[in-house]
């Protein structure tokens, strides 16, 4: 996309994204690499709370362009006027939409909802519930998608409805999702709207005594690392592209800032996949042999099995267990096998850097040539070039 061209004066841009989260910082991050590989831009980044930037700085700065996270009435008006008064072309990067003409920038919350939905399917659930926070459009999104996917699979969702107060922050309200987690009936997977709310529902599932995962599995977003991990047990959560959808919001600033226009006001931008982690790790079917069948795939996918070899561990023939897995599972042992093994190819692409051979040889890949066909065929891109998008450089 068009940046400032050679000779012209250096843009300036304010950035009002606060850095208090895995996502916002994210966000941060996919425009300073747009940046970086772009003409450079100053800009303005001022400190800030969620929400709550220094709006008499903002009103009285003056440059060429805004990426925001607009997400309060405050600072819709503040942006607002400076569109309208300097010219100055905005580029949103919430989904609370509050300057509806304002091209905008967000994850894909249907998308996010439908791995959910997938995630607990795959594990056997028929149980599902959503924990959302309702101060954020982003939530009621996810939890109605959510609740679209699990119902075209036959089933419903359980949602978390707090009394009182219509919303509250994650931590306000422990009182009333213990008593909601222990009403819920077991096993269940839980969809937590984010990390911080993921987190409160383990914190109050150990305080009632409610394992985990065996009764509740619970899945956030946004893969914040440190909250995940330091979480017990380690939360699975939903990678979001955060740093995609910084680097799209910067291209398509940089074209508005050049003269340009561009085509539409809404990216959203699909996950990037679920890096799973004890808070799901779990089998949640009531027939014991596709149970067992499916803790083998998972414990031995990367030793590179097939399904004869699952049959064999299990005493069984292959046509019993294709035909029990099938009907329990909507898939084959194969198509399981093979899709753990992505899932670990996944994860090793995104979290290390390792080379292609070497993630080969550790999710059961005889060459890194059938890595590269079976990934290209799942994913439309091959490896080298899906680590290059997602991760970028390290």
């Amino acid at each position: 996309m068009a940046g400032a061209g050679k000779g012209h004066a250096i843009r300036r841009v304010a950035v009002l994204i606060e850095a208090s989260n895995a996502y916002a910082r994210g966000l941060l991050a996919g425009i300073h690499r747009h940046v970086r590989e772009h003409e450079p831009w100053t800009v303005f980044l001022p400190e800030h709370g969620r929400g709550a930037p220094p709006l008499g700085r903002l009103a009285h700065w003056h440059g060429d362009g805004i990426v925001a996270r607009i997400e309060t009435a405050a600072i819709a008006r503040v942006v607002a006027d400076l569109r309208r008064t300097g010219r100055i072309p905005v580029v949103d990067v919430s989904a609370a939409r509050l300057l509806a003409d304002v091209p905008y920038v967000e994850t894909d919350d249907g998308a996010i909802a439908a791995l959910a939905a997938a995630h607990f399917a795959e594990r056997g659930f028929r149980r599902f519930a959503f924990l959302g926070d309702g101060r954020f459009r982003w939530s009621t999104n996810r939890q109605e998608a959510f609740a679209a996917a699990v119902v075209a699979r036959g089933h419903a969702v359980d949602v978390f409805t707090p009394r009182g107060r219509r919303s509250a922050a994650a931590g306000d309200d422990d009182a009333a999702v213990e008593a909601w987690l222990r009403g819920l009936e077991k096993p269940i997977g839980l969809f937590a709207c984010y990390d911080v709310r993921g987190r409160q529902a383990l914190d109050a599932c150990r305080r009632t005594g409610i394992a985990v995962p065996d009764e509740v599995a619970v899945l956030g977003v946004d893969d914040d690392e440190v909250l995940c991990e330091l979480a017990s047990p380690p939360l699975s959560s939903i990678v979001p592209d955060a740093a995609g959808a910084g680097r799209t919001a910067a291209e398509i600033l940089d074209r508005l800032m050049a003269g340009g226009t561009v085509g539409g006001t809404e990216w959203l931008l699909p996950p990037l996949g679920i890096t799973t982690r004890r808070s799901t790790d779990v089998v949640a079917i009531d027939e014991p042999l596709v149970a067992a069948a499916m803790r083998y795939i998972r414990d031995h996918a990367d030793r590179g099995i097939k399904a004869l070899d699952v049959s064999r561990a299990l005493g069984i023939s292959r046509r019993v267990l294709e035909t029990r897995f099938v009907r329990r599972v909507g898939h084959t042992p194969h198509d399981e096998i093979a899709r753990v093994q992505m899932r670990l190819v996944e994860g090793l692409l995104r979290e290390t850097d390792l080379p292609l051979a070497t993630i080969a040889a550790r999710t059961g890949f005889r060459h890194p040539e059938y890595l590269t066909v079976a990934f290209t065929r799942h994913h439309g891109t091959p490896p080298s070039r899906w680590r290059r998008e997602v991760c970028g450089d390290r």
